[in-house]
């Protein structure tokens, strides 16, 4: 098990290698994956419900994508900081 001088080098080569603007982008996309991954074995468990039971998964999905495509959760571009807006 790694010590906390070991995990202090691997996150260090962590954020040289991927740029720390990099990181949250990648935390975001990871954290969309695994979600979408979770959906996906749930709704294969799920296969054997009612049609009644389908529909109601079929429409939490649409929230679902909407809620992640919305405009609030998009990664945010930078502005400038010295307040020119051009």
């Amino acid at each position: 098990m790694p010590g906390p001088w070991e995990w202090a080098i691997i996150v260090l080569i962590i954020v040289l290698l991927f740029g720390a603007k990099k990181l949250p982008e990648l935390a975001r996309s990871m954290g969309r994956s695994m979600r979408i991954f979770k959906s996906e074995v749930h709704e294969m468990k799920e296969e054997n419900n009612t049609p009644e039971q389908q529909a109601q998964i079929a429409a939490s999905k649409k929230n679902d994508e909407d809620f992640w495509n919305s405009p609030e959760m998009q990664p945010r571009t930078s502005k400038p900081v010295d307040g020119n807006q051009n």
